[in-house]
């Protein structure tokens, strides 16, 4: 309830000259958050704690109408700030008042509240929407599949300019209600615990409540129909699989996969700590993309993941970056190392637990298999440029960094890291000198040297770094006779390393 106050004319006039503010001490928000790559990323003045998404969509025609509820604080004097979002806005309102908004570039909202907003004060914006996702490009690209039975968003880095406008940066994390109408027959998927479900002239809502600090590119909606397994784990938390219903030949490799979420999950606990969110699950669309996406709670996996069959690894991998890269995201795109080398090497100790190959032999033939001349180790992957973003070099070279680790620390010390490091950063961000300078903190020993070395050199660690990091080369056959070396062996590869290249096209994400 707010109560109007009235005051004396006199009394109203000293007051005013007694707030020292004018109005050049309020200016705009910042149009990006200032990320390395993607400078036009996010935005300034501001911060969001909960979304909340109320929308309808209709599968036959790909509309998509929203009523979005951001709440959050100012972090400066603002008379306009931006948020993120490509779809039509019809009305958009500040703290209950109606504002004013124009568009600029592909998808910046610029919003211009009816009086200025002072630093450190609440805020709530509302914004009133409509559009078809699909027919939305920004740079060329999409986020948003369309399928036969109705669409879904799900990308890296961004994706939610197409379904809900946000600060959309992982710097920015916040937590989410999603609230979605659905013709009878048809799902709503998203992320966290589905909080209820009710009919009524023949539309169907679905409530999904995500409870924990979340990054805007890990939300995720699928709309279709879907086959819905359930379960609980030995904790209580609950498991939410979903899979379309016409997966044809893919579907009982994907299920053979995605149910063995609990169990994964309940491995890489042992590894990284509490699972940090509130469910768990996955979901395979029937889209044409090859690739997987670690949308919190709930993987989005590509049915093409299991054209050749089961494949536990790719589940291994996005689940393991609940803990790296959801609860502990990127302060800034370019430390995309602290996700993905991380997903990677958790492969290779699953490979390793399976008695497939040891991640010792995983590293040996990855840095064994590529020769100084392979562009491969041009690519750097504690900065590995917005080109390069996803180059398989910041998933296998950015693994070898963390075996070089693992050998100059010791297991004792290096699986101290692996699990202190997402319990000392859960729920936020993190650069990649931050999990140096943790490393050398728990190991007690001085590492820059190392990870420069591994991750910041554009070129193929020499044989005495290898060595020093406990990495073999391929080693040299013998010629007839035993009197002297021949040419390097070809390495050979181990077993699992086949299902772990199968993976790989996680990493193509529709080209972007």
């Amino acid at each position: 309830m707010h109560r109007r106050i009235i005051v004396p004319s006199a009394l109203a006039a000293s007051l005013l000259l007694a707030i020292p503010a004018s109005a050049a001490d309020f200016t705009p928000g910042a149009p990006g958050i200032g990320d390395s790559y993607y400078p036009a990323s996010g935005n300034g003045g501001y911060d969001v704690s909960h979304y909340d998404l109320r929308l309808k969509y209709q599968p036959a025609t790909d509309l998509l109408e929203g009523t979005a509820t951001l709440v959050g604080t100012t972090k400066q004097n603002l008379s306009r700030f931006n948020l993120d979002l490509g779809l039509k806005v019809s009305e958009v309102r500040v703290n209950g008042r109606r504002a004013t908004f124009a568009t600029s570039g592909e998808h910046e909202l610029e919003v211009t509240p009816a009086t200025p907003l002072a630093k450190n004060t609440s805020l709530s914006v509302v914004v009133r929407y409509a559009g078809k996702p699909s027919e939305l490009k920004i740079g060329g690209w999409t986020a948003w599949h369309r399928t036969p039975d109705g669409g879904v968003a799900a990308q890296e880095p961004d994706s939610a300019v197409w379904w809900f406008p946000s600060n959309d940066h992982p710097l920015d994390k916040a937590t989410f209600d999603v609230s979605v109408l659905v013709p009878d027959g048809t799902q709503a998927i998203s992320n966290g615990v589905l909080q209820s479900q009710s009919s009524r002239l023949g539309w169907t809502r679905f409530n999904w409540r995500s409870n924990k600090p979340q990054a805007t590119y890990l939300a995720t909606l699928a709309v279709g129909r879907f086959d819905i397994t359930t379960d609980r784990t030995a904790n209580g938390l609950p498991v939410l699989n979903a899979y379309s219903k016409d997966l044809g030949d893919n579907d009982g490799a994907a299920r053979a996969s995605i149910e063995r979420t609990a169990e994964v999950a309940e491995w890489l606990e042992s590894l990284y700590g509490p699972y940090p969110f509130n469910s768990l699950g996955g979901y395979v669309p029937n889209v044409t993309s090859g690739y997987a996406l670690e949308t919190q709670t709930r993987p989005f996996y590509s049915p093409r993941q299991f054209a050749n069959g089961a494949n536990v690894s790719v589940v291994v991998h996005e689940l393991a970056h609940q803990w790296y890269g959801d609860s502990v995201s990127v302060a800034d795109w370019k430390d995309i190392w602290i996700n993905e080398g991380f997903a990677r090497y958790s492969q290779w100790l699953w490979s390793e637990k399976e008695g497939e190959g040891t991640a010792q032999e995983l590293a040996d033939y990855v840095y064994g298999s590529r020769a100084a001349d392979d562009p491969f180790w041009t690519v750097k992957p504690g900065d590995p440029g917005a080109d390069d973003q996803f180059h398989i070099a910041v998933y296998d070279r950015g693994a070898l960094a963390l075996q070089a680790l693992r050998n100059a620390v010791g297991d004792e010390d290096f699986f101290a890291v692996l699990k202190g490091w997402p319990q000392e950063h859960a729920y936020g961000n993190a650069r990649v000198a931050d999990f140096v300078r943790y490393a050398e903190r728990v190991s007690g020993k001085p590492l820059a040297a190392l990870f420069d070395t591994w991750l910041y050199q554009p070129v193929k660690p020499a044989a005495p770094a290898a060595t020093a990091a406990g990495l073999a080369a391929a080693p040299a056959a013998t010629a007839p006779g035993g009197k002297a070396p021949g040419a390097a062996r070809t390495p050979v590869a181990p077993k699992s390393w086949k299902k772990i290249a199968a993976t790989n096209t996680i990493h193509e994400h529709d080209g972007h």
